[in-house]
This record gives C-alpha cells, structure tokens and sequence, in this order.
C-alpha cells in the first residue's frame, strides 16, 4: 500500500500540471485499493482552506475562491480510502513523539499511521520521515 502524504494531496488538488501527473502515472501501477492517505492530511488541508475563508471574511470574492477550493479538496478525496488515526497509530505516535520530539506532531501522526499499516509513504518531505526507523518512504518527484 502506498499512502499519500499532504504534499502529495495538495499536488493533486491541480490535475493538469506536470507533477501531478508524474503522481498519477506511478498511482496507475497500484490498484485502488492500494492507495490511501491519512485522515491526518485531510485535517490539515482542510484547516488550511478554512482560515483562507476565515482570513478574508470582508472579501467575498476570495471567500468565494475559499470555499471552491475546499470543494475541489473534497473532490479530491472521494476517489481515496482515507486511513484512520485509530487506537494503534496513537500509541506508535506516542512512541515516535519521544523518539522524535522536535518533529512537527502532524507529521508523527501520519507516520505512526503509516507505520502501523506497513505502507509507502510517498512524500516530498524527507527531512521529517526518513529519520524514522521502520518507515518506508518514496519521493515520486
């Protein structure tokens, strides 16, 4: 299984560019039950989406813009199976947050998610998970 990092995600949130496509040329070599991302990923982007709206409340032309690229997110998500943060990813992170106690605590999340589920993580940010034993990453660019 590979699981798609939030990187990964937001690349695909703009299919007709050369990244994205590399991404979705090497996708095509795993069935779709082999593709995942993280309900950690879909936290952050979606939080990211809702202080763009929240920033420009006075605005309505970027809220407009806003709120269409939350809805194109949600798009993006309807063709994934999103991993949970369940009760067995909590104690691997509980683990990885004292092995790794500067790493962003996102980041240890989707690797304690990862990790349990013996995935790839395919990942432009190397710096914060190659660092963590037992952890498979791939960066397809």
């Amino acid at each position: 299984m590979v699981v798609l990092d939030t990187n990964m995600m937001s690349v695909l949130e703009w299919r007709d560019t050369p990244k994205a496509n590399t991404i979705l040329d090497r996708l095509d070599r795993y069935p779709a039950k082999e593709i995942a991302t993280t309900i950690i990923t879909y936290e952050e982007q979606v939080r990211g989406w809702l202080s763009f709206i929240h920033q420009h409340q006075d605005t309505l032309v970027k809220q407009i813009h806003g709120y269409r690229m939350l809805n194109r997110q949600l798009d993006n998500y309807r063709w994934i199976h999103v991993l949970d943060f369940d009760e067995i990813a909590a104690i691997e992170f509980q683990s990885l947050k004292k092995q790794h106690r500067r790493f962003p605590t996102m980041d240890l999340k989707i690797a304690a998610i990862v990790k349990t589920k013996s995935a790839t993580l395919v990942s432009e940010n190397l710096r914060h998970f190659t660092p963590i034993a037992g952890l498979t990453v791939e960066n397809w660019l």
